[in-house]
């Protein structure tokens, strides 16, 4: 069972920053994130968006390739490297600038280096692991998930508030609430890799840990 539960091709790890956290920092987050937050959103809006000849934002989900990878393991069952390479960058690039903001780190999130932010994601093989009609219904078959991730998404967001306020007195992420929201930002990766990034055919578990 334990071999099982752990071959889902997607991991997330978070280093737990086991000292204490830069309480200054802390205090003005939503603020300090802001310069990244504008680069991630510029990166994300100037490349699928312009125009005539352009690739339109309606393409693009978060930043990622989806549309033209759907028809394209559809007509051709191939998965391009360079769009799955994109894929992976912008998910980690993204995932660093939301561990910042929620308090899970205090490394200010880079743009290219891992840091301290771990992201597994094997390429596919589109001809022998995916299937090519599935791609238009994973969004649908990913429904049960929307739902419960969208009760974990507030919890997850008290718990950072909580958290927030733990940090300003002792300096510390509680281990408990780092692991909680660890856990529901992996569930919800493992669901854009099935259902967005399309590298898998294998239906997302409902569990939070890897």
């Amino acid at each position: 069972m334990a071999e099982n539960q752990t071959a889902y091709p997607m991991s997330l790890s978070i280093d737990y920053p086991d000292r204490n956290l830069n309480r200054l920092t802390t205090f003005f987050r939503v603020f300090m994130v802001i310069p990244v937050a504008i680069i991630l959103g510029l990166l994300v809006g100037t490349t699928f968006g312009g125009g005539e000849g352009d690739w339109s934002g309606q393409y693009a989900m978060g930043g990622l390739v989806v549309l033209p990878t759907v028809l394209m393991l559809l007509f051709r069952q191939k998965y391009p490297r360079w769009w799955f390479d994109w894929n992976l960058a912008i998910t980690r690039f993204i995932t660093r600038v939301y561990t910042y903001l929620m308090l899970l780190r205090d490394e200010y999130p880079s743009t290219d280096e891992e840091q301290t932010v771990h992201i597994d994601i094997p390429y596919p093989d589109a001809k022998q692991e995916l299937n090519r009609w599935l791609p238009l219904v994973k969004w649908i078959m990913a429904i049960p998930h929307y739902i419960i991730l969208c009760f974990l998404g507030i919890a997850a967001w008290v718990v950072v508030i909580v958290a927030w306020f733990a940090i300003l007195f002792t300096g510390r992420y509680p281990k408990s609430l780092f692991d909680f929201v660890v856990g529901v930002m992996r569930w919800s990766l493992r669901v854009d890799v099935y259902a967005f990034l399309l590298i898998t055919d294998r239906y997302p578990p409902f569990r939070l840990d890897n």
